[in-house]
């Protein structure tokens, strides 16, 4: 039996046990995948000052993100196709976050749908919103997020188009996945996925298939969605998110100062700096690189929470002490889902808050909300 320690051990048998289109559709960035590695990179450039002889006994890991109670400062970030991952993946993950006691984000391009999500759990999840060039489409997505209870919307606004994503076309993927010699030989040797696939009646966005007009099927599907990401998105589009949307508002995937200051100014809730963990722009700079600069130029107006490269407790904190109030996390609870179900889920989850706990301990603090900079090895100048 394999020993789970790190997030690291739980990626290598997500690979191990999902069919490789899925697998790399989690595991891949854009382009050259700079930007992804990148990420990672500069969570580990990062050092921590060690204090001593400092009582660090009755530690606090919980705090708040937009104003809901959290066990740790984590949210499930939203992952699309999870269900394709695993079986039911989104309603596993999202029991698995209710459990834990911290907030699941439940994607646009998700398999199990808001209302599948919302029958199979007992407490409010957040809903991520693509703005799409049919708005009908999106005021009744909204309008189904409220009537299943979800308390917060992160509306995602850096996929006007889709990255060149090099692994997911020469895998040639697509949900439900096509039956090709490949992806037959793919079943072959993952028998745990396919077993569990065959138990499932969810293999398509269960968000949109018979909830848009003339899409029930995977071609109607796939032309569908080629048409709908919208790339005269501007900022408009908050104030029409705002008159059909009453409750907490995030607004996902900035990634520079100025647009930092915008979405501060159009009355969000929160803002997540991010780059969409790599997937888009590839050579824009790390996620973390440029947390510093927001916190600095908009923290004292909008809740600023963190995406992209953390993979441990010691990121969490990294991003917590140099300003963030919250972290999302995409690959590192996906490859927990691929690996072991919702069971890995969990796992993953335990691991980063035992890292958290006790990198917080060795810094010389005993609450997570007391973290800061002077936590942090700063670069001279910073």
């Amino acid at each position: 039996m394999t020993v789970i320690t790190e997030i690291a051990d739980l990626q290598a048998l997500a690979k191990a046990r999902v069919p490789r289109q899925f697998y790399d559709y989690i595991d891949t960035g854009s382009w050259t995948q700079s930007t992804y590695r990148d990420n990672e990179a500069a969570l580990q450039r990062q050092k921590l000052r060690q204090r001593v002889a400092i009582n660090v006994e009755n530690r606090n890991l919980a705090s708040e993100m937009v104003g809901e109670r959290v066990t740790m400062p984590v949210a499930l970030a939203p992952v699309g196709l999870t269900g394709m991952v695993h079986a039911d993946g989104e309603i596993l993950a999202a029991q698995a976050a209710e459990d834990f006691g911290i907030p699941y984000t439940l994607t646009t391009m998700s398999v199990c749908s808001i209302e599948d999500v919302a029958k199979h759990t007992t407490k409010p999840f957040w809903f991520q919103l693509y703005v799409m060039r049919d708005r009908e489409f999106g005021e009744a997505l909204m309008a189904r997020a409220r009537a299943a209870g979800c308390s917060a919307l992160v509306l995602t606004l850096d996929l006007q188009m889709i990255g060149q994503r090099h692994r997911d076309l020469k895998n040639g993927l697509s949900t439900p996945p096509k039956i090709t010699p490949r992806f037959i030989f793919e079943m072959m040797i993952k028998p745990r996925w396919c077993m569990k696939m065959l138990g499932t009646k969810r293999h398509s966005f269960g968000n949109i298939v018979g909830h848009v007009k003339g899409v029930d099927n995977f071609v109607s599907l796939s032309e569908w969605t080629k048409a709908q990401f919208d790339q005269s998105l501007d900022w408009s589009a908050i104030d029409w998110v705002r008159a059909h949307w009453d409750r907490k508002l995030i607004i996902k995937g900035i990634n520079d100062v100025e647009d930092a200051r915008i979405a501060a100014g159009m009355g969000a809730d929160a803002i997540v700096v991010s780059n969409h963990g790599g997937r888009q722009l590839d050579g824009a700079v790390a996620a973390y690189d440029m947390l510093g600069a927001i916190v600095d130029a908009v923290g004292d107006k909008v809740e600023i929470h963190f995406d992209s490269g953390i993979r441990s407790g010691q990121d969490v904190l990294k991003a917590l002490a140099m300003g963030a109030q919250g972290t999302f996390i995409g690959r590192a609870y996906a490859y927990g889902l691929g690996a072991m179900g919702r069971a890995g889920v969990t796992r993953a989850l335990e691991v980063i808050h035992a890292e958290l706990d006790t990198t917080l301990g060795l810094c010389g603090e005993t609450d997570v909300r007391s973290l800061g900079r002077h936590n942090l090895v700063m670069a001279e100048g910073a």
